[in-house]
């Protein structure tokens, strides 16, 4: 029979774990205040994207992420704008911490449905779309503010706009060919500060938060991942059984 843990061990523990994981998260916003402003793309040509550049080729952070998908270009994209990434415990309790973090309101229950309409709801616009390749979303808004709203724009009142106060962001669901069975999966996310005021908000903002939105973005590419998989499993099945 194994000797029970004393409580005082379990508790001295926990406090261990919980310091480590202060020291690292306080690191890791450090690390994100520093490096606020260098976006360079690097040599990788594939950090290039001429869509998204057309409305934000100047940009104050930067954020990437890919994943090799077992399917078409076109399956992966469509699994992404239709993935419900809420479904994740993990992503829940991200934007359950949000709200205490910052004193927002508790909003209703929400009805699982896809990424792609979802964002729309929310008040983000497309800015461009590529069939069965890329879509680019922007809005403008205010993330510091405890109830945060955003306001679509049309894309040429995206790209001209100026007024202070406000972050402008842009992101990419993009899906690149490898072969006919296979693809990359990319998305990107850039933002940019209207004025030096915003610029000091949102820098705050940006480094405090960044580790739960890369989280976020990590279960998407999973979720992503799984999905299409099985979606494209799924598809040559009904294929063989139809042949």
């Amino acid at each position: 029979m194994k000797p029970r843990m004393k409580p005082g061990t379990l508790l001295r523990g926990s406090l261990v774990l919980a310091g480590f994981a202060t020291v690292a998260y306080a690191a890791c916003v450090v690390n994100n205040w520093l490096r606020y402003g260098k976006t360079e793309a690097g040599n990788d040509p594939e950090n290039n994207d001429a869509l998204l550049d057309r409305f934000m080729p100047v940009y104050d952070v930067a954020e990437r992420h890919r994943v090799r998908v077992a399917a078409p270009a076109g399956v992966t994209l469509a699994s992404a704008c239709n993935s419900d990434f809420q479904q994740s415990p993990v992503v829940r309790a991200i934007f359950r911490g949000r709200e205490l973090l910052l004193g927002s309101r508790r909003h209703s229950q929400r009805k699982p449905q896809g990424l792609l309409h979802e964002l729309k709801a929310l008040g983000w616009g497309v800015l461009a779309e590529v069939t069965d390749r890329e879509i680019v979303m922007g809005t403008v808004t205010q993330p510091w503010r405890a109830d945060v709203e955003f306001h679509p724009l049309s894309p040429g009142e995206f790209a001209a706009f100026q007024t202070p106060g406000y972050v402008k962001i842009a992101f990419t669901l993009r899906a690149d060919p490898l072969g006919s069975a296979e693809s990359i999966f990319r998305t990107e996310t850039r933002a940019i500060t209207t004025d030096p005021s915003a610029r000091i908000r949102f820098r705050r903002y940006w480094s405090f938060l960044l580790p739960g939105i890369l989280l976020i973005r990590r279960v998407l590419l999973k979720q992503l991942k799984n999905a299409a998989g099985k979606q494209q499993v799924s598809g040559l099945q009904t294929n063989l059984r139809s042949a």
